[in-house]
């Protein structure tokens, strides 16, 4: 069988970094610099939506409070569906009516956390998300829509979580991983329309997007995040496994090329049917 390394390697990028974890926190492979820090870009958002669940757990904010425009919430906010424009604090819709993914929206959200827990929201993040996990390497030094740096090694704590949650109860994560607002339509950042558009709370939601950025065997139930720093996350319940891939090359044809059959083979290796 392929390794991890010769799936990536002719990949036409400088630097890439994989791994492939288990709910129990077992690395069946990995591949490249794993301990170095890169920029995740939007991979930001499952992070900063995870230390907003934890404020929802703790009572410092309820899901369906006021943030953001008129009539929006929490929840909304999460969503993309807010009405925020995509990086500015304009609105274009009212809420719940279109996924406009934005990335003004989870900067909103960080301000709203930020002044309920009396804690600036990288701190916040910190405190929640971050020194628990043992994720040392990991630092927001800017906006919570998309300025994180981390390394694979931390974010593969991060996806273990994801598959069996420690920090949050596990009915929430059903919850964030589920289909808020279904039905509606929206803008794949990189992948164009989609019908329908379906996104948790923080996180998207494969269903059967297509095109999509994960693979043709990935569960509908597949959910995760890509970046434009040209990064990825994603966890596969009906696979059993969840993956992060770090680069130093921006998104474009080339991820939306190779991507796809990575994924396919990441699966065909070490998921249920693997041999």
């Amino acid at each position: 069988m392929q390794s991890l390394a010769s799936l990536i390697e002719n990949w036409p990028v400088p630097t890439a970094a994989a791994a492939v974890v288990r709910a129990d926190g077992t690395v069946v492979g990995s591949h490249g610099p794993t301990a170095h820090r890169f920029p995740l870009a939007s991979v930001t958002k499952p992070l900063a939506a995870y230390a907003a669940l934890v404020a929802y757990e703790e009572g410092a904010v309820e899901l369906d409070e006021p943030a953001g425009p008129e009539g929006s919430t929490v929840r909304h906010l999460l969503a993309h569906t807010s009405g925020l424009a995509f990086d500015e604090h304009r609105v274009t819709a009212p809420p719940g009516e279109r996924r406009l993914y934005s990335n003004a929206g989870f900067e909103v959200l960080g301000d709203h956390i930020a002044k309920a827990t009396d804690i600036p929201f990288a701190d916040y993040l910190c405190q929640a998300v971050l020194e628990p996990l043992g994720m040392a390497a990991t630092s927001l030094d800017g906006s919570p829509a998309k300025d994180g740096v981390s390394t694979v090694d931390d974010l593969v704590r991060f996806a273990a979580e994801l598959q069996a949650p420690r920090l949050l109860d596990v009915r929430t994560v059903a919850e964030a991983t589920a289909v808020v607002h279904p039905g509606l339509k929206g803008v794949l950042p990189g992948y164009g329309h989609q019908n329908p558009n379906d996104w948790g709370l923080g996180f998207e939601i494969r269903d059967s997007k297509s095109p999509h950025w994960t693979g043709g065997s990935s569960s509908p139930r597949t959910f995760g995040h890509f970046g434009q720093s040209g990064t990825f996350l994603w966890v596969d319940p009906d696979a059993g496994l969840a993956c992060v891939a770090l680069t130093d090359r921006a998104f474009g044809p080339w991820a939306v090329e190779v991507w796809p059959p990575f994924t396919d083979a990441v699966i065909a290796r070490f998921g249920p049917n693997a041999r």
